[in-house]
């Protein structure tokens, strides 16, 4: 889904405007939501006093509790301008979610307009699945670096909706509590794996320093690119899980999960990340887990103050990576596909709205509505940029690889990562496994 470059300035200027130097994620659900239906021949007065059709759009979306928030906040002031437009939201978790986009959209029946992981997107292009909106979106304010990922073959078929970090965080609520020093951005690996010991050390029965990333990708993506060994999959459509980088990885997990200082692979495959009452953070189960710059302020909505942003620890190279947060799509089949387009350009590209939304979907794409967002950051919102600033530097930049190995991800990588966290594959094993997958991929 995820692989990246060494960093090459990926939305700088966005980055920069939110530099104080410079300018001196839980999960709901919804049945729907518009309140008039599409067509009937019924129309609404407009803002400038004309009359239109009335349409209905179905959107989804995943995220935390905050992001659904401002999107629903953002949802109604459209309909405010354009009272003809309602909308249908389809909002949830991250779980889940890509397997029922998928369904829907192989009985073509999707969202008029939905969202896409960047990884999914040459997929999702090469299948048809999207409709070609190099004509129907201004992206004139926006990074180029930024829209290129959601170009396929010259045509803009996805639309960027913010840039993001990734890194970690973790509760300096507890550390505080156990005299342990917080880390600091530009740690190293060796910094982590010793930390996550001395936590563990000083903490009680049924609590752990981390979540078990033996057998995550984008951790271990992170920790093979700082070795100078490079993306997993190369641009060419290539195997490049380096056997002895992995293998040492892995086993250095597998001896935190000998001493304790990960969870049970029971409890660690129970967390469900933003969820106020399932987060393993949020229970106090763990200290540190991932996270990209913007969820500081979703996870500060569930307990403010608590946490802290750290950047990806690094070694020879660094682990942190910028990227497209997500993309919107419009659906080829869509029956009111320029409407769609007209609301895409509202969210992007206006002020109004990119107040509304704030940083929940990462830094605002476009450059002029980042720098009109400044004055109204939140604290947490502040800490998300400062860490965005701090990866900015030397940070992996995002790429989204070869094509055609969304399921050697998404399934293949899952089923040895479940199978190394409950102890059913060595970390021999384990790369075997995934080697021998992916001959079914390599173009």
């Amino acid at each position: 889904m995820v692989f990246w470059k060494r960093m090459a300035g990926l939305t700088a200027t966005a980055a920069l405007a939110f530099s104080l130097a410079a300018c001196g994620g839980g999960s709901g659900s919804s049945n729907g939501g518009g309140s008039s239906d599409a067509g009937g021949g019924n129309s609404a007065q407009t803002t400038d006093g004309g009359s239109a059709q009335n349409v209905k759009l179905r959107i989804m979306w995943w995220g935390s509790q905050q992001r659904h928030e401002a999107t629903l906040n953002a949802l109604n002031a459209y309909t405010k301008l354009h009272p003809n437009v309602t909308f249908e939201p389809e909002y949830s978790g991250m779980d889940g979610y890509l397997d029922k986009l998928s369904t829907q959209a192989a009985a073509k029946n999707a969202p008029d307009i939905f969202t896409l992981d960047p990884g999914w997107v040459a997929d999702w292009a090469q299948r048809g699945q999207m409709l070609d909106l190099t004509q129907a979106i201004d992206l004139s304010k926006v990074d180029k670096k930024v829209t290129a990922v959601g170009n396929v073959g010259g045509k803009q078929y996805g639309i960027p909706l913010g840039s993001v970090a990734e890194g970690m965080i973790y509760d300096k609520a507890a550390l505080d509590k156990l005299g342990v020093p917080a880390p600091k951005n530009g740690w190293t690996w060796d910094d982590f794996f010793k930390l996550m010991e001395q936590i563990k050390s000083k903490l009680g029965k049924n609590q752990y320093a981390t979540k078990d990333y033996a057998g995550d990708y984008f951790a271990y993506s992170a920790y093979q690119y700082a070795q100078g060994k490079g993306q997993i999959i190369t641009d060419d459509g290539k195997f490049n899980l380096d056997q002895a980088t992995f293998i040492a990885w892995a086993t250095e997990w597998q001896k935190l999960r000998q001493e304790g200082v990960v969870p049970p692979a029971d409890v660690n495959a129970s967390d469900k990340e933003l969820d106020p009452t399932g987060d393993l953070m949020v229970k106090g189960t763990i200290i540190f887990r991932l996270s990209f710059s913007n969820n500081l302020v979703s996870w500060d909505s569930i307990k403010p103050g608590a946490y802290a942003l750290v950047t990806m620890p690094r070694a020879a190279q660094a682990g942190g990576w910028l990227k497209p947060s997500m993309f919107f799509a419009v659906s080829p089949t869509s029956k009111n596909a320029a409407e769609a387009e007209k609301f895409i350009n509202w969210f992007i590209n206006d002020p109004d709205a990119g107040k509304i939304l704030g940083t929940s979907r990462g830094v605002p794409v476009n450059n002029d509505v980042a720098k009109a967002l400044q004055p109204t950051l939140s604290a947490a919102d502040k800490a998300g940029i400062d860490m965005y600033n701090a990866t900015l530097p030397d940070g992996q930049q995002w790429s989204p690889g070869a094509p055609g190995w969304t399921n050697w991800i998404d399934k293949d990588w899952l089923l040895v990562r479940d199978e190394l966290s409950f102890g059913k594959k060595t970390p021999q094993g384990a790369f075997d496994e995934l080697k021998n997958a992916a001959k079914d991929y390599e173009s």
